[in-house]
């Protein structure tokens, strides 16, 4: 996303300067300003600029312009208003460039994010293929309704063509546990076999369907 910038034109932040010098005692009430030129200088901008300033503080009844009379102060009342308002634009445009910067920062991380996640599924992929006995592994959890069952009783490499090569139990892995072993609640079961094996084995240890009379 390009960042998009709100500014505010020049004309109107000169406005709301002298507004402010204004209520700072700096211009009084039937102070003058002789000449839009003076302004130009004063803030290094055209005349054109400096009038649109002054149409705008004329406009808020802040000043009077009379052409050859200068620019009288008439209100420091009205000009406090303009800075009250002047000061909350200003707020809700910071608040809007930290929104943008905020979803773009954003957007970026996202993307970051799934750049580094290709990269490890395809690194994983490419590791799977290289060494096709790195296992896979499921937890039994207290719903499998084959637990306290052996390996053997349930067909497993049958129904699942997964070869069961450990058993992780309090903290102690039980290698080539053999056909008797049984499956126990909170065991984390490893096995290998082809790239859609684990989903065969939770499908058969978790069916939609339990049996019943299991467990």
């Amino acid at each position: 996303m390009d960042e998009i910038k709100v500014s505010i034109p020049k004309y109107q932040q000169i406005a709301a300067d002298l507004a402010s010098k204004i209520v700072e005692g700096k211009y009084k009430e039937g102070d003058k300003i002789y000449a839009r030129s003076y302004i130009a200088s004063q803030y290094g901008v055209s005349p054109e600029t400096a009038r649109r300033a002054v149409c705008v503080l004329a406009d808020l009844n802040i000043v009077e312009a009379e052409k050859g009379s200068g620019v009288e102060i008439i209100s420091s009342e009205n000009a406090r208003a303009f800075v009250r308002q002047f000061q909350d634009i200003e707020t809700i445009n910071s608040l809007k460039q930290k929104i943008l910067r905020s979803i773009d920062r954003q957007k970026k991380e996202m993307e970051s994010f799934s750049d580094y996640l290709s990269e490890l599924i395809g690194k994983t992929d490419r590791y799977r293929s290289i060494n096709p006995f790195v296992p896979f592994e499921v937890l039994i959890e207290a719903v499998c309704p084959y637990r306290n069952q052996s390996i053997m009783d349930l067909n497993f490499w049958h129904n699942t063509s997964a070869t069961v090569i450990a058993i992780r139990r309090k903290g102690q892995i039980l290698i080539s546990p053999g056909p008797y072993a049984t499956l126990e609640e909170k065991d984390i079961l490893y096995f290998i076999g082809d790239d859609e094996c684990l989903e065969r084995v939770l499908r058969f240890l978790y069916p939609a369907d339990p049996p019943v009379g299991d467990a």
